[in-house]
């Protein structure tokens, strides 16, 4: 039976930059970051904590330039580049949102103070704690590791309840539904099955983060608007990992 009130106080949303490019091959799609936004509005006025952590891909994937032929890219210096595309990102969702009337504060592990504040914990649970949405930008701050990783390190650091992974599936299968057709469907998962099956769901670092500290992820479709709403007030949706 689906809640009249939401099952969860804090949440970490994980979005990839892919998730923002909706039919566009580059960039931006600016109905697509409307519809996100109008839905982290929705579970923002059930008076629930929403911080967000962005990936870049849909401005520059830094492995895809390292694997290149010729002259390869350094890789410190593609994940540099991928960490600011988060940032641009990061801006895109905070001038929506503010338009919106939710107020917000985006937080970068690499500081630049005229457009970000430098991420600090204390802070960010503060922002939160006044009703404030926090975009969590520039990945950890360091190269080799992933935006899905500093999913997993700030939702920790805040006392998230959950983090919600959003995809272009309805959760987690044992091949890519859009290449198998009779790939299999998990609804529930344990953290060492998706580590032990090599499940692509979330980087190894991320997973075995949420293991030792028992975090939940809820992988779902973000393409069904509503369902981040769904989750939150305690519909069965995706896939739970736990």
């Amino acid at each position: 039976m689906k809640a009249s009130r939401p099952v969860f106080k804090r949440i970490l949303l994980k979005l990839s930059g892919e998730a923002l490019q909706g039919k566009k091959h580059h960039g931006i799609d600016q109905p697509v970051l409307v519809s996100i936004s109008r839905q982290i509005k929705e579970i923002r006025d059930l008076h629930v904590d929403v911080a967000l952590v962005l990936g870049g891909g849909n401005i520059f994937r830094g492995q895809e330039n390292t694997a290149s032929q010729g002259l390869d890219m350094d890789r410190s210096v593609a994940d540099y580049m991928g960490m600011l595309a988060t940032v641009i990102n990061g801006l895109a969702f905070q001038n929506v949102l503010e338009k919106m009337g939710v107020s917000t504060r985006v937080m970068t592990a690499i500081e630049m103070q005229r457009i970000a504040e430098p991420y600090i914990r204390r802070r960010a649970i503060r922002h939160l704690e006044k009703g404030r949405v926090v975009i969590f930008v520039a990945g950890t701050g360091n190269p080799y590791f992933t935006t899905d990783t500093a999913a997993a390190l700030r939702a920790m650091e805040i006392n998230a309840d959950a983090i919600l992974k959003a995809t272009k599936v309805d959760g987690v299968y044992s091949a890519d539904p859009f290449k198998v057709k009779d790939a299999r469907k998990f609804p529930t998962l344990k953290y060492i099955d998706v580590l032990k099956k090599g499940l692509k769901v979330m980087d190894a670092t991320a997973v075995s983060l949420c293991m030792d500290n028992k975090l939940p992820i809820i992988v779902f479709n973000l393409i069904k608007v509503g369902n981040i709403k769904r989750i939150v007030l305690g519909q069965k949706l995706g896939t739970v990992i736990k």
